[in-house]
């Protein structure tokens, strides 16, 4: 299972979709995109959280898959395919989704720009 930075930021909110993600981490072996390491940042920073324990937790509850050429070269692509479909679908988004066909991996979200793909929606 991927974790994308949704399901992450539901899960240290403690919200109900949170204990779902909670659910998936104890029963899956779970992956986390390092691009998602970018956005999780940028949530820590604005929310004034411990970044040091969130991301300590980050990486003992799942594996971070680095960022490769395959992927980056493919997320061009589903970037524009997907933008057919959702104006707003961004790059990082792209990487995540490259990320997750690379390595054959459901991606475990609530983002409605994921919609249609190998996901598990919150």
């Amino acid at each position: 299972m991927l974790l994308d930075t949704y399901a992450w930021i539901e899960l240290f909110n403690g919200t109900s979709r949170g204990l779902k993600v909670k659910e998936v981490i104890a029963n899956n072996q779970c992956f986390t995109s390092a691009i998602s390491i970018a956005e999780l940042s940028e949530w820590v920073e604005k929310s004034k959280l411990n970044r040091q324990k969130i991301f300590h937790i980050v990486k003992n509850l799942s594996t971070i898959i680095e960022v490769n050429q395959e992927q980056l070269e493919t997320s061009g692509i589903l970037k524009i395919e997907k933008r057919k479909n959702f104006k707003d679908f961004g790059l990082i988004d792209a990487i995540i989704l490259a990320t997750a066909k690379q390595y054959n991996l459901p991606i475990v979200t609530g983002d409605k720009h994921f919609e249609g793909e190998n996901t598990i929606m919150l």
